[in-house]
């Protein structure tokens, strides 16, 4: 397995990951109390589907800047994990934050010089 397909592997399983640990958590391991359960998840989830698409089509600009959003989820999940009881949640949200966000940022870096190469190379043929 090339670097490239390990980095692409290593963001799409941050990205799921992040997005079944919420899920979990929120709804069957630590039910909130005070606050809706739908409202979090409306809060939460939505950030986490919008470089799906882009994601799962291997773009590297989509790549680019879901690591934007990885950071996000790994400031969350270091107040959660100062929180008394919920230590684990938050050590499960910053590695898998971490996870998502190297492996963005190694594909993103990796497949964008590729593609730039081959455009190069199109152009170059097609001038001559």
């Amino acid at each position: 397995m090339n670097l490239s397909k390990a980095a692409f592997f290593c963001a799409l399983t941050g990205l799921f990951g992040l997005i079944i640990v919420i899920i979990l958590w929120t709804v069957w391991l630590d039910p909130p109390t005070d606050t809706p359960i739908g409202l979090i998840l409306l809060l939460q989830l939505p950030l986490l589907l919008l470089p799906m698409r882009g994601m799962m089509h291997g773009r590297p600009y989509t790549f680019g800047w879901a690591t934007f959003i990885a950071l996000f989820y790994f400031i969350l999940g270091v107040d959660n994990a100062a929180i008394e009881g919920r230590e684990f949640y938050g050590s499960l949200q910053i590695m898998l934050s971490l996870l998502m966000f190297n492996g963005s940022m190694l594909y993103a870096r990796i497949e964008g010089r590729r593609q730039r190469l081959e455009n190069e190379q199109k152009e170059t043929e097609d001038q001559e």
